[in-house]
């Protein structure tokens, strides 16, 4: 596995992470066991960058990747956030950028992923109640006690990463991203470049839509949180099949998979982006990390640009975007 650079501060990863949000909570049953076999198999074939968030399970995916590396520490980057504060039994809080609540969610975490520091420390996203610069201060803090290494941000704003850059630089900044997500190749991919911080790309598979596997809202389990998500209901379900279709056309002449040639453009897009896809079992993971292998022509490129061009998905990322891109 080639590594990236994430930011101009040290930070490096593997140029496929894995995200770790699906085995514990939004994609149906979780299967700790299988979980723990897929991160540990991620490891076996160079990844390196973990991602998890103390809102996901809530708290369980925390408490899950850190039992899945307590013998395996030192080849393993840990990626984790705060800011949607939920309590444990699901229920939701609100989003909080306080600088008391990032000092106790941080020692939390540290806490439940059972190690000393934190790789790569993101504000899942920003509160508007609490100037940006309040947070980081408190993330900056963090830093110099030696409880995270990095900081990141997590769908913020072109004005907001500048203004959150100037208190601490900023390492890597996540937002979601794939072929039917280009929203950030408006503004945010030529802020980020422009101030030297990486991007990590969330949902590169679009939330597994892209893989051509999900054909009806049959093909999800009851509980999957996607039945209720804008791009999978109603007439969005079926124009974004037909944009899946497109892909699917040029990944059989490719003769690799849907999902295979959605990873592949994201990482074709500079060396500065890196996907985490989700998998829950070993067989995705292997196809998944495959993708590191595939080149893509410009000739392929125009064709996949033309199959699905920036806002050809229909519906919004979710249900409430009043959380995203501030």
């Amino acid at each position: 596995m080639r590594k990236r650079n994430l930011g101009t501060h040290g930070l490096q990863v593997s140029e496929i992470g894995l995200g770790c949000m699906g085995m514990s909570e939004f994609y149906g049953t979780s299967d700790d066991s299988r979980s723990i076999d897929t991160i540990h198999r991620a490891i076996d074939l160079g990844v390196t960058l973990l991602d998890t968030a103390d809102m996901y399970g809530p708290f369980t995916n925390e408490q899950l990747v850190g039992r899945a590396i307590r013998d395996r520490r030192d080849q393993v980057v840990i990626a984790t956030k705060f800011g949607n504060e939920r309590r444990a039994d699901g229920s939701w809080i609100g989003i909080n950028g306080r600088p008391e609540y990032v000092r106790s969610a941080c020692d939390a975490s540290l806490k439940r992923l059972g190690i000393d520091t934190i790789d790569l420390y993101y504000q899942h996203r920003v509160d508007t109640d609490t100037p940006i610069e309040e947070t980081v201060g408190a993330m900056a803090e963090l830093v110099r006690a030696g409880k995270v290494r990095y900081l990141g941000l997590s769908e913020a704003a072109p004005k907001t990463i500048r203004r959150a850059h100037a208190v601490h630089p900023i390492s890597a900044l996540q937002t979601e991203y794939s072929l039917w997500t280009r929203d950030p190749e408006d503004e945010i991919l030529a802020t980020v470049r422009e101030l030297g911080i990486g991007f990590v790309a969330y949902s590169p598979i679009g939330r597994g839509f892209l893989s051509g596997r999900i054909k009806t809202l049959d093909d999800l389990e009851p509980t999957d949180y996607r039945r209720n998500n804008p791009r999978f209901t109603g007439a969005n379900f079926q124009k974004n099949i037909d944009l899946v279709g497109r892909i699917e056309e040029i990944a059989r002449e490719k003769r690799v998979t849907a999902a295979q040639l959605a990873i592949a453009w994201v990482l074709s897009r500079g060396k500065d982006i890196v996907p985490i896809p989700g998998s829950k079992t070993i067989p995705h993971l292997e196809e998944n990390i495959a993708a590191a292998d595939i080149e893509i022509t410009p000739e392929e490129l125009g064709r996949i640009d033309a199959a699905a061009p920036s806002g050809a998905a229909a519906g919004d990322r979710y249900p409430d975007m009043t959380r995203v891109n501030l």
